[in-house]
């Protein structure tokens, strides 16, 4: 009989899945059975899984898709070994992952499972590095039983599912997974363990937990998958209400240094189990988030039905049925007065943005005329422009005919000096003759 029991629920992940089955095959641990359950995969999943010949394998094939819870559970059916580890058909592990997990639970038998920190990688394998926010989710430190049960409570899921090496004991005696569940079975499944038994994470990268861009995960960030956690939340809340918690209700939440935080004054060193819930579902209601107030609320109401106990906390508490109708009056539970608030506010900006648009269809107009002001000016500077090119034409022409004018009148100077020089000369001819004149008079007369 194997050690160990690998479950695999695949489910349309032809892609991935043969990585992920070598992962396995390769580990340095060998001594385990590989027990695989395909929900109705309608891709070629299962035709790559039957590929690996190797006996360890065991499918089981769904004719039809029914959940990953149900193909899981029918994995752990299946499983013979004293120790469950559990892998996504699209995840792949670190060669010595089993190794150093059933080791440790050889070694630390008060411990009922174990996990490690995970490495995130996208589609196509590539590490998303140690910003990504998964980061933040995951990477815990180790914590009493106690403390989980409070951190899952105020917190939420903080572990990674296909890193768990589990014994198989643990399943037995806490049930499988839920199958009503298809965004938290795994959450829901840590609450039930950790009534019973502590766990352990390694503080290593042991798995490769992939991230598709496409959020085709069952976790992926979508608005469908969000609306149904907040319901399967409130569902999963109700483990609380159990004989477990009620019995280590103090130690879970420290009621006695926190008790101001569900509005009572009073400390109390031990809770009586009929009046046990109704610190459950106070502690709830200071919670933002809607699973925690609707779970809150819905423990209250079946609580004050009891007359009984609506007497003893009256008495105990103060706290009365008028309480109650306050403290639902006070929780806007489903969201109601926030929608009406972004109903009212886009309401508001709805009357500004026709406003708004008033103004640009105003702005538009008197810009149409600005516009047809321009065109118009634009034709008066083109016709401007045009005289003002007929202008300077003429002016050209008109300053071609000046310098014309100027080199006839240079010429006609020019001509009028050469004139003026032979006038001369003629004057200074007849000036001689004249004098020649005289001279021959004056002979003459002598």
């Amino acid at each position: 009989m194997p050690r160990v029991s690998v479950i695999m629920a695949s489910y349309n992940h032809e892609k991935y899945v043969a990585e992920t089955i070598q992962s396995v095959l390769s580990q340095t641990y060998q001594d385990f059975e590989f027990i695989i359950t395909d929900d109705g995969s309608p891709d070629g999943t299962v035709e790559v899984i039957k590929k690996f010949a190797d006996s360890r394998i065991k499918l089981f094939c769904f004719s039809k898709n029914q959940g990953a819870c149900v193909a899981i559970n029918n994995c752990i059916k299946e499983a013979k070994g004293e120790y469950i580890a559990v892998i996504n058909s699209d995840d792949a592990w670190m060669p010595d992952k089993l190794e150093k997990q059933v080791k440790f639970l050889d070694e630390h038998p008060e411990n009922g499972a174990v996990f490690t920190y995970a490495q995130f990688i996208d589609d196509n394998g590539n590490d998303l590095g140690y910003d990504h926010h998964y980061n933040r989710i995951f990477i815990q430190p180790n914590r009493t039983r106690f403390e989980w049960l409070r951190v899952f409570f105020e917190f939420g899921n903080c572990l990674c599912h296909p890193s768990i090496l589990i014994r198989k004991q643990c399943y037995n005696e806490v049930g499988f997974y839920d199958e009503r569940f298809a965004q938290l079975p795994d959450f829901d499944f840590w609450i039930r363990l950790c009534m019973k038994y502590n766990i352990f994470i390694m503080p290593e990268n042991l798995v490769k937990f992939r991230l598709c861009q496409s959020q085709g995960n069952a976790s992926g960030n979508t608005s469908k998958n969000s609306s149904r956690l907040t319901l399967e939340c409130s569902q999963v809340l109700k483990n609380y209400i159990q004989p477990e918690i009620f019995d280590d209700l103090v130690n879970i939440f420290t009621l006695t240094e926190n008790i101001n935080e569900i509005g009572l004054s009073r400390k109390i060193k031990e809770v009586e189990r009929d009046i046990a819930p109704f610190f459950i579902a106070m502690l709830a209601s200071r919670d933002n988030r809607h699973a925690h107030k609707y779970f809150s609320f819905d423990i209250l109401y079946q609580m004050y039905s009891n007359k009984e106990i609506a007497q003893k906390l009256k008495e105990q508490y103060s706290f009365d049925f008028s309480n109650l109708v306050n403290l639902a009056w006070e929780q806007d539970i489903f969201g109601i007065v926030a929608l009406e608030q972004v109903r009212s506010q886009l309401c508001q900006n709805q009357g500004e943005l026709e406003q708004s648009q008033a103004q640009l269809h105003q702005i538009q107009a008197e810009l149409a005329d600005a516009q047809a002001q321009q065109h118009q000016t634009g034709e008066v500077l083109e016709q401007l422009n045009s005289q003002l090119h007929q202008t300077q034409q003429e002016l050209e022409q008109a300053n071609s005919q000046l310098h014309q004018t100027q080199q006839e009148l240079e010429q006609s100077n020019s001509q009028l000096h050469q004139t003026q020089q032979e006038l001369e000369q003629s004057n200074s001819q007849l000036h001689q003759a004249q004098q020649e004149l005289e001279q021959s008079n004056s002979q003459l007369h002598q």
